[in-house]
């Protein structure tokens, strides 16, 4: 009898220990799942533009060595800008024709089916040779074109992660062949000339962004862009505080990836940095890009979006 009144006592006391964490494990489930809601429930927190993880973009970039149209650094830096933008959810199509003879693979980035009523443009492909290098003996060897190429397409990859899904619907577009004018067999400006030849769309804006990444970043008003829509961005600048990088007066008339939207009535504005002593030399490397410069001109452009009535 005293055997069995232990055990019994003992069966009880296990009855209780399990009921009581039982209850224990209720709780911490209705208290997970509480947090759980609070988290799903909460606003999502304000996404703004990294220069740092631009920067690191357009370093990638220059790691994949020359992107020179046909070479393998130029296919593996667009099968890599495809896979940035469709992590990100935006759908890629590749336009895929020929100028002079090259083939032109130009990427096109559209979040939504609507056609664009902005087309944010740079070109990836990089020069083949460094004919503006002060040594004689480099001027044979390719462009590394961490601002030449890699800057813009990094402004417009960092866009691409934080422009907010109620934007005015906005295409990235990444032009090829754009820089071996003056080459024999070669033009400029091939890719955005075949894409506004083949393209049927007429957005209310292109915006070119070439050459935005020097540490020492001065953007002057570009001669041929159309005034009101550069007044437009210039202004958005000056409101971020960024007038010191934007600067409202006028100095180059530049031949770039904006010409063929001018030339077919398209509003186009070329926002560039010609004041860059390294531009078509070896010495355009990872060092002479900014991260303050990228972000200066991706939160320019992300605010001038915002203003765009739909």
């Amino acid at each position: 009898m005293e055997v069995a009144g232990i055990r019994k006592g003992i069966h009880m006391k296990k009855r209780a220990v399990v009921l009581y964490l039982t209850v224990i494990g209720i709780l911490l489930l209705v208290v997970v799942g509480v947090y759980a809601a609070a988290f799903i429930n909460r606003p999502a927190e304000s996404v703004s533009f990294d220069g740092i993880r631009a920067l690191a973009d357009a370093q990638t970039q220059v790691d994949f060595g020359p992107r020179i149209p046909g070479s393998t650094g130029h296919d593996q830096a667009r099968e890599w800008i495809r896979a940035e933008l469709e992590h990100v959810g935006w759908v890629v199509e590749v336009q895929r024709t020929e100028r002079l003879g090259h083939p032109i693979h130009n990427i096109i980035a559209k979040r939504s089916p609507e056609e664009p009523q902005i087309i944010l443009g740079a070109h990836y492909d990089t020069r083949m040779y460094a004919d503006q290098d002060s040594s004689p003996g480099m001027q044979a060897m390719p462009v590394p074109g961490a601002n030449d190429g890699a800057s813009g397409v990094a402004v417009l990859l960092e866009i691409a992660r934080t422009l907010p899904e109620d934007s005015v619907p906005v295409w990235l577009v990444f032009f090829d062949a754009e820089d071996n004018g003056n080459l024999e067999g070669w033009d400029w400006i091939l890719g955005s000339r075949a894409f506004v030849e083949e393209i049927e769309v007429r957005p209310r804006a292109a915006v070119i962004v070439d050459m935005v990444g020097d540490a020492d970043l001065n953007i002057y008003l570009e001669k041929n862009s159309d005034k009101e829509l550069r007044a437009e961005i210039w202004s958005a600048a000056e409101s971020l505080g960024y007038a010191d990088k934007f600067i409202n007066s006028e100095k180059y008339s530049m031949l770039d990836d904006h010409t063929p939207f001018l030339e077919k009535g398209i509003p186009a504005v070329d926002i560039i940095d010609f004041d860059y002593p390294y531009w078509h030399t070896t010495q355009d490397t990872p060092d002479k890009v900014s991260a303050e410069s990228l972000k200066a001109v991706g939160d320019t452009l992300l605010k001038w979006i915002a203003e765009q009535p739909r």
